[in-house]
């Protein structure tokens, strides 16, 4: 049965009446679980790794970045991708990569080898990340949607908490290699991965994806958050955990200590986000997250202009992965107004606007590190200035036909 079940249809409303363990959203946990483990190990250890097998300063750790977010800024290729392989097999496959990329990290601890690893394991990052997100939009009722991703980002949260919470307790105490923890990493997502795509059946949603380039211009104010959201997140992606290693020089265990902390909250607070953006709606909950967030990267640029130390550099490391958490707002935002046959294919083409800013930003930026880091922070709180003005143009309830505040004023787009 479990060799086969992977190749049965079953249709989503029939699909909610199975056990829970057997339902599409619990495939989705399993899948959220999944990503965090790989993602995370590969996260917590690369710093440190970087520096001390490959010497690495901000300039190649921003063109690390860079190339690492090329998978992202190509992740149009989704579109025809799901021509030939459906969306759950893609996302599974693409876990597999994920897996296998970052197992075989430490054989290759020079420049050219890091960037092939890391490319590796990127695709497989950014095509689940999107695939993923189509799948959620599609199979998650909508006034579900908040609170179910909030427990989706928690339960993610937790993975990489287990992942984190391992190796503060086993690195030190155990003399652990990198090699050792990215190949158990690597597996064990590979695994998990395997197991989803042999167990589960294909779950067929009532409304089928458009497979071709979708661009409408009542959605352009999610594009252009989209946008904002991956220029301003790169940053806090590339430098905030640099800055812990290269400014206060925190070891591995200590670094992933930091991470361990942000999850921990995460656990806690995503699950009250997701009732939060459900009961205030999702412009109250992506100003209130501008607006923490430009605070955050203020303080981050006070860190190199005053000197300010090591507590409040950590304290803001974890309020910034607060903040972010409420992201989900935005996809909650556009489930409301797109046309249900438009989730997949503008589920890539948002990741690739997402990843326009991400492929040179890190590059630009590493050169500009090594002069002024604070600047680096500064040019984030601008974005997150422009994001909120961006955010404030959202309406109390958004649909179709009312994706902006102006829309009531304009004639209706043709598309």
């Amino acid at each position: 049965m479990l060799l086969t079940n992977h190749r049965r249809k079953v249709p989503l409303d029939e699909a909610r009446g199975y056990p829970f363990f057997r339902r599409p959203v619990f495939l989705l946990y399993l899948m959220a679980a999944a990503m965090p483990i790989a993602f995370a190990t590969w996260s917590a250890l690369l710093n440190n790794f970087v520096i001390e097998a490959a010497g690495f300063t901000g300039v190649e750790i921003g063109w690390l970045h860079t190339v690492r977010e090329i998978p992202g800024f190509l992740a149009i290729g989704v579109i025809l991708l799901i021509i030939l392989i459906r969306e759950q097999v893609l996302a599974v496959i693409s876990l597999v990569a994920l897996g296998a990329g970052t197992a075989v990290v430490a054989q290759f601890p020079e420049f050219s080898g890091l960037l092939m690893t890391t490319l590796i394991s990127s695709i497989g990052f950014h095509y689940y990340e999107t695939v993923n997100q189509s799948l959620q939009l599609q199979w998650i009722e909508k006034e579900n949607a908040p609170q179910t991703l909030g427990w989706i980002v928690a339960i993610g949260s937790g993975a990489s908490l287990f992942a984190y919470a391992a190796l503060v307790v086993t690195w030190k105490a155990f003399d652990l290699s990198y090699n050792l923890v990215y190949m158990l990493a690597g597996g064990i997502t590979v695994a998990i991965a395997l197991y989803c795509f042999m167990v589960f059946p294909q779950f067929e949603a009532p409304n089928p994806q458009h497979k071709k380039m979708i661009l409408r211009r009542r959605y352009w104010l999610y594009y252009a958050l989209q946008f904002m959201s991956g220029a301003r997140r790169q940053i806090f992606v590339v430098f905030a955990a640099f800055m812990m290693v290269e400014r206060f020089g925190f070891e591995v265990h200590e670094v992933t200590a930091l991470f361990l902390i942000n999850f921990v909250a995460n656990m806690a607070f995503a699950p009250l986000m997701g009732r939060m953006v459900a009961r205030f709606g999702e412009r109250r909950a992506l100003v209130f997250e501008y607006v923490g967030l430009t605070a955050v990267f203020l303080a981050y640029g006070g860190i190199y202009y005053f000197g300010w130390g090591v507590v409040l550099a950590a304290a803001l490391y974890v309020l910034d992965h607060l903040f972010f958490a409420l992201a989900f707002a935005l996809k909650t935002y556009f489930q409301k107004i797109a046309d249900p046959a438009d989730i997949a294919p503008t589920a890539a083409v948002a990741f690739t606007i997402n990843h326009i800013a991400a492929v040179t930003l890190p590059a630009v930026l590493g050169y500009l590190w090594i002069t002024a880091p604070q600047s680096v922070f500064l040019l984030a709180a601008g974005m997150a200035v422009t994001s909120l003005a961006l955010a404030l143009m959202i309406p109390r309830h958004p649909g179709p036909g009312n994706e902006t505040i102006f829309a009531p004023l304009l004639p209706a787009p043709a598309g």
